[in-house]
């Protein structure tokens, strides 16, 4: 096996913990010794060691004179565990193949120069834009300090949401539903306006197999939400509430004495500002966010081009009708010329439906 060929294997294993990790990376080792696969490793959740201690605890004394393929820079600084570029020194590795640097540009290097003074061989950017596709959430969020958000929307063939008496139950079918939880289970949060709690007083959880509840994120710019909501009362997940200077403090009180988190943050047009609520987030380490709202709220992250990546399921149905809501609502553009853009779309068959995703 060749380079990519271990390195193909480390980031496998990287990507086999997939929701866990958040919001540190995705990261995966392989440690290899005269042809031998002697150690693998993978970073399991935050807090716990990285991909490279893990694998070098597996290889043992079979780490000297080895080499290791890592998906992501080795850290060279002491967070709530010590550096891995010093832990390979330690262990006397002869040679380090790393996919892609450590995206911060503040520290982005330091960890291959730190190996290089030690006489370590370093090769960089084998399989670089697969650990960097691998990552795009946690690149994103260290970059800008702000989660990375997928805005997530159902419709028919003929883009409606519902129909125009806003039955919605159900656009897609039972295994596009479980796809959805799936995503739920990969995001630290979830986000949705008031209304959809209003109206569907909707649970928010991944409701699959050792699934991981997100965070629930309500936006509320009156605190309208009735305090009997089941993402008020379940104790499924936390909720935080986003709300303006607007609403009563004897609400947000009130709600807070239920455990929920209140942010009183800007408002735009009488609603919560939506860059103070993502800049909250990542100011509390958020760094992936969930979108399924409707399609008002849907608009404003559109518009004001906050969204990241759309994931739209499009169901073999026809509703029809002028009144039908769409997932993108508001005026809308003007010309084409205004049209959002998208690139890197991909298209998959999740049973009787299609899922797309595209990326901004």
């Amino acid at each position: 096996m060749n380079d990519e060929g271990y390195m193909k294997l480390a980031i496998e294993n990287a990507r086999a913990m997939k929701g866990q990790t958040a919001p540190n990376p995705m990261v995966g080792a392989v440690i290899v010794k005269n042809g031998r696969i002697v150690g693998i490793g993978s970073h399991l959740k935050p807090g716990e060691p990285h991909a490279e201690i893990h694998a070098l605890r597996m290889a043992g004394d079979e780490a000297s004179e080895s080499t290791i393929y890592v998906t992501l820079e080795p850290c060279s600084h002491v967070g709530k565990t010590g550096p891995c570029a010093e832990a390979l020194i330690k262990a006397g590795v002869k040679k380090v193949v790393i996919a892609s640097l450590d995206p911060n540009p503040l520290v982005a290097g330091r960890g291959v120069t730190m190996l290089r003074e030690a006489g370590i061989e370093v090769v960089t950017g084998v399989l670089e834009q697969e650990s960097w596709e691998m990552n795009e959430v946690f690149n994103h969020f260290i970059v800008h300090n702000r989660p990375f958000v997928t805005l997530k929307a159902a419709m028919t063939l003929d883009g409606k949401t519902a129909t125009h008496t806003m039955h919605s139950q159900w656009i897609t079918g039972e295994k596009a539903r479980e796809d959805v939880h799936v995503l739920r289970s990969e995001h630290q949060a979830i986000l949705v306006g008031v209304q959809t709690i209003i109206e569907d007083d909707a649970e928010l959880t991944a409701r699959i197999p050792n699934g991981r509840n997100p965070i629930r994120m309500i936006l509320d710019s009156t605190l309208r939400i009735g305090m009997s909501a089941k993402v008020l009362c379940d104790g499924k997940a936390p909720t935080w509430v986003f709300t303006t200077n607007a609403s009563s403090p004897e609400k947000r009180t009130a709600l807070e004495a239920l455990g929920v988190k209140v942010f009183v943050v800007g408002s735009h047009e009488g609603k919560v500002k939506l860059t103070d609520v993502l800049q909250t987030l990542g100011e509390h380490a958020i760094s992936s966010v969930f979108i399924e709202a409707g399609g008002t709220l849907n608009a404003s992250f559109l518009t004001q081009q906050l969204v990241n990546q759309v994931i739209v399921y499009v169901a073999p149905k026809l509703i029809g009708g002028k009144e039908a809501p769409t997932f993108f609502e508001g005026l809308g553009m003007a010309s084409m010329t205004n049209a959002i853009p998208l690139r890197k779309m991909t298209a998959s068959v999740v049973g009787e439906d299609v899922k797309i995703i595209a990326s901004f």
